[in-house]
């Protein structure tokens, strides 16, 4: 999907095998920035540079025209492919220092945040080699006066960034905006909400792309960070009214939760659990907005 001249998203599809025959089918966006070079924003899993190439070459380009990969983050559809990719092409890689540790050794992510299939969803661990801080500026194309603004955005993972092209009004913003009704992953709820509240206040926003969910333009672009607040509050209130401040079984919290939240069932797992005990870290605050805004 061509977002502008110079930008275009790719649709992922994936499946995560979460039981013995049982599998959820999941997507994640990346884009291409094209220039003289090609910017890659994320890699999808395993096997989706196949997809990356093909769409690459259609517009009569080459894969090795990669010059940099920025992830976002580290979780397996973000890095998946990332080692095949600079194999193949010799690029470089980009990321937030807090996501070094599980993008350079995948298999200390892989103990420390199990998620179901995590072997096939990641091709291996990559080197970074340049660290992106909150407001770093990456020149993508001389010519056309193209930059990246580098926003950290965490919640969702400690070293979330968010990268804004402002000569595009383009926001890349990774998994930092949760789709209302899809399933949460996050870390951290009350800098989910914070990382939520600063690019909302970011001005001149035309296109929103996220990678959870399809591209936004215009005043919706704003509108989605909104229901993604209100999404959060929700769901925060829904695990305080299903929990208590004694002994609190986690796994059974999150099953009362999802049914509570209209989840399936098939996405009841240690990573959704994992999400719903950073409310409980929080259990005592009502509102996770107003902590936001102090």
């Amino acid at each position: 999907m061509q977002i502008s001249p110079s930008i275009h998203a790719l649709r992922l599809p994936f499946r995560v095998p979460v039981a013995p025959g049982m599998v959820l089918d999941r997507f994640v966006y990346c884009y291409l920035v094209y220039g003289e070079t090609i910017t890659l924003i994320d890699t999808g899993v395993a096997g989706c540079e196949t997809q990356i190439f093909e769409t690459i070459q259609s517009v009569d380009r080459d894969p090795s025209d990669i010059a940099s990969i920025i992830l976002t983050h580290s979780h397996p559809d973000h890095i998946g492919g990332a080692r095949a990719i600079q194999h193949a092409t010799g690029c470089s890689i980009m990321a937030h220092p807090a996501e070094r540790a599980w993008i350079e050794d995948v298999d200390l992510q892989n103990h420390e945040r199990p998620v179901p299939g995590f072997a096939s969803l990641v091709g291996g661990s990559v080197q970074i080699d340049r660290e992106l801080v909150d407001g770093n500026r990456i020149e993508l194309d001389e010519t056309r006066e193209m930059k990246i603004e580098v926003l950290h955005t965490p919640g969702h993972s400690p070293g979330s960034i968010s990268l804004f092209v402002q000569s595009e009004g383009v926001l890349f913003s990774g998994d930092a905006i949760p789709v209302a009704g899809d399933l949460p992953v996050y870390d951290d709820a009350l800098a989910s909400v914070q990382s939520l509240q600063r690019l909302r206040g970011v001005a001149g926003i035309r296109v929103l792309l996220s990678a959870w969910d399809e591209p936004r333009k215009g005043g919706e672009t704003y509108e989605q960070m909104d229901r993604a607040v209100d999404y959060l509050q929700t769901i925060h209130e829904t695990v305080r009214a299903g929990s208590s401040k004694d002994t609190i079984d986690v796994m059974e919290l999150t099953r009362r939760t999802a049914v509570s939240l209209g989840l399936p069932q098939q996405a009841v797992n240690p990573l959704l659990a994992r999400t719903f005990a950073a409310n409980l870290r929080v259990r005592d605050q009502k509102s996770l907005l107003d902590d936001s805004q102090k």
